[in-house]
């Protein structure tokens, strides 16, 4: 977290409006239309509601990138934002995440909030945790729970992870760095800590047996995508990649197995992958019967932003860190989530941040399955992270490129991809009689034109179904073809 400074198809439960602000420029179907056969035809619209399907399978794409599949085949891709961590989290901030067109929720949670005690766990957190699990269910969200630290614990004043009953100084006293968040991480006694975690065999079970325990009162919720294991590890050796951490891993996995064969189970690197250095990590194993449930959950923050500043579009920082970070997922078939990424201002006095969104989002696009922007709380500017300017769930101004419309579920293979302000342009060869479902979040406009056509522009045989918009303007486009396909489509979405 930068404190550096933080299923089945449902619906997203929304107010539709009673008359549709919808304009399609490919025509109605029917004999009273009109209308050619074989024309495209726009369906009355509907409530909001997304197709969230649990990812039972993956599929690779032309560049070699691992994507969640539902049970169809459809490739998925999530968006969403970090809750939870910094605020109390309610039903609403649940409901403005799927009224706004987001379809993933990372959830902190924090070993020292359910087992304060060691070997007694807090009913209430526990219910708190399945609470936000049905409100996700609810409004049309999958969400991935994250085992939460930042430096160590709450042993170390600010910070928050591991229980005090699990924090092992060797008596070292912190000297904590108010003026550089990051810096505490080298402190000696978190760095002994670590170690300890790391390595005692009595602390390793017992953080095996809470991670199991957790999965265990979890395991069939159906708005569970999995778990991010461990939340931005932090090294204590030069081997630390190569030996603490996946044995860790391997460890947490097997427990967690044991209880869910469900759930996607996501590691993280270092956050060294943000300076560039690429992960050392080994394969990771799964256990269940089966295809494995592995993914990977990289954060992608530019250390330059995080320390206060405007973004550089010079640097070619997103670029190196696209190229960077696709080696480890593609060499052993890991879907990627970017767990974490935004910066702390992006507002008129930062338009560098404002870039770096836009520039972050089309990146992600490229090689990622999903994304959860940090973070799901409000500010009128933008600023302290926030994606939302206020309590009606409206995208803050600096964040506008995080609202981009994104293919939630395709069923075809993908050939190109575009968004850009007021327009979106999503080329791809469908599967027959399989529908496609694209999101179109809040802030993108008032109304929308949507045309499907052909690679010599010519409009094809297609149902295309455009709900009616959500109380925060979110909408989705559904197309699903009428008969063979036989060339690549293009479906065409612009603001008016």
């Amino acid at each position: 977290m930068p404190g550096r400074g933080r299923v089945p198809t449902v619906l997203a439960a929304v107010a539709a409006a009673a008359a549709a602000t919808v304009l399609a420029t490919t025509p109605a179907s029917g004999a009273a239309s009109g209308a050619a056969p074989g024309v495209p035809r726009v369906a009355p619209t509907p409530q909001l509601q997304t197709e969230v399907s649990f990812p039972t399978r993956t599929v690779t794409d032309a560049a070699g990138n691992t994507l969640l599949a539902d049970a169809s085949g459809r490739t998925l891709q999530l968006h969403g934002a970090n809750l939870g961590k910094t605020d109390d989290i309610t039903e609403k901030d649940v409901a403005d995440l799927g009224a706004a067109g987001f379809t993933l929720l990372r959830l902190p949670i924090q070993w020292s909030k359910l087992e304060p005690t060691q070997g007694s766990y807090d009913a209430a957190y526990l219910q708190h945790v399945e609470d936000v699990l049905g409100w996700a269910d609810r409004y049309g969200l999958l969400v991935m729970v994250d085992w939460h630290q930042d430096v160590f614990g709450p042993h170390f004043p600010g910070f928050d992870g591991a229980p005090e009953w699990a924090t092992r100084t060797d008596g070292i006293v912190f000297t904590p760095d108010p003026g550089n968040w990051f810096n505490n991480y080298f402190d000696p006694a978190v760095k002994a800590a670590f170690t300890h975690l790391y390595n005692d065999a009595d602390l390793r079970q017992a953080q095996v047996d809470a991670y199991t325990y957790l999965a265990g009162e979890l395991a069939g919720s159906p708005a569970l995508l999995g778990y991010d294991l461990f939340n931005e590890p932090m090294w204590t050796s030069g081997t630390f990649e190569q030996d603490e951490l996946p044995a860790m891993y391997d460890r947490l996995i097997t427990g967690i197995r044991t209880v869910d064969q469900r759930s996607w189970l996501w590691i993280e690197p270092t956050v060294l992958v943000g300076e560039g250095i690429p992960p050392a990590l080994p394969a990771i194993g799964d256990p269940r019967p089966g295809a494995d449930r592995i993914g990977y959950a990289p954060h992608a923050y530019s250390t330059d932003v995080e320390d206060g500043g405007d973004w550089d579009a010079s640097g070619g920082w997103v670029d190196a860190y696209e190229s960077m970070i696709v080696r480890y997922p593609r060499k052993h078939d890991l879907p990627v989530i970017v767990g974490e990424w935004g910066p702390s201002n992006a507002d008129a006095d930062h338009p560098g941040n404002v870039e770096l969104i836009k520039q972050q989002t089309a990146s992600f696009a490229r090689f990622a399955t999903g994304w959860a922007i940090w973070y799901g709380c409000r500010s009128a500017t933008g600023s302290g992270y926030c994606l939302f300017s206020d309590d009606q769930a409206h995208l803050a101004p600096g964040h506008a490129a995080a609202g981009r419309p994104y293919p939630l579920a395709l069923a075809g293979t993908k050939v190109s991809e575009r968004a850009a302000p007021g327009g979106y342009r999503l080329s791809y060869r469908p599967r027959p009689a399989r529908t496609s479902q694209i999101v179109v979040p809040t802030g993108f406009g008032d109304r929308l034109a949507v045309t499907v056509t052909d690679r010599h522009g010519d409009r094809v045989p297609a149902r295309v179904v455009v709900s009616a918009p959500s109380r925060t303007g979110a909408r989705t486009v559904d197309v699903t073809p009428r008969g063979a396909v036989h060339t690549t489509w293009t479906l065409r979405v612009a603001a008016r």
